[in-house]
């Protein structure tokens, strides 16, 4: 389907924006259509159309009644890769640890202060471990409409609080998922 105006575009609506700066795996969208086709003949469609890295995985179809994607996600998985010297996987861990165990921690955003809720944004325990190149930080993260915790910000504050040169080098959200009273589960 098509949106109505002056300049028509397809009808659409992706999932939870991504950080600035991070990658996506497991994306999600929401596409409206005019007739019925079979999931499968879609799903053949979009891949025909679009580039390998964004051809889709699976296609079901949604109550139109149903929440967007953008509401009904709220639970985010991400992984930080960070390098540099001076820097160990458990002292890292530590440190984090040591941030989450104190409660909340403020960012200051555009001249804003902002203050999360650990206990809330990070429904998980984080988990660092080494690879050849450096460490990868895993975490999830809870959304909601006070915002979310970007993962490199409290990654950036563990390395201040080491004084270590280290950096973040990328961020990749690995999954979105719905939570509910029956835990958390994908979209599709």
């Amino acid at each position: 389907a098509v949106t109505r105006g002056f300049n028509p575009h397809m009808k659409l609506a992706f999932g939870p924006a991504l950080p600035t700066g991070s990658a996506g795996e497991q994306e999600y969208v929401d596409i409206w259509f005019t007739e019925f086709l079979p999931p499968s003949e879609i799903r053949e469609r979009l891949a025909s159309a679009l580039p390998g890295e964004l051809a889709p995985i699976e296609v079901r179809f949604v109550g139109i009644r149903e929440p967007s994607l953008a509401a009904e996600c709220t639970i985010v998985l991400y992984e930080v890769s960070v390098v540099g010297e001076g820097v160990e996987t458990k002292t890292l861990q530590q440190v984090l640890d040591d941030i989450v165990s104190g409660g909340e921690l403020q960012v200051e955003h555009k001249g804003k202060t902002k203050v999360f809720d650990l206990a809330r944004s990070l429904p998980k325990e984080i988990c660092v471990r080494s690879t050849e190149s450096g460490m990868i930080v895993e975490m999830t993260i809870r959304m909601g409409p006070e915002g979310s915790l970007r993962p490199d910000v409290l990654i950036v504050q563990a390395l201040s609080r080491i004084g270590s040169a280290g950096v973040v080098t990328t961020v990749t959200r690995r999954d979105t998922l719905i939570e509910s009273d029956q835990g958390w589960r994908r979209p599709i």
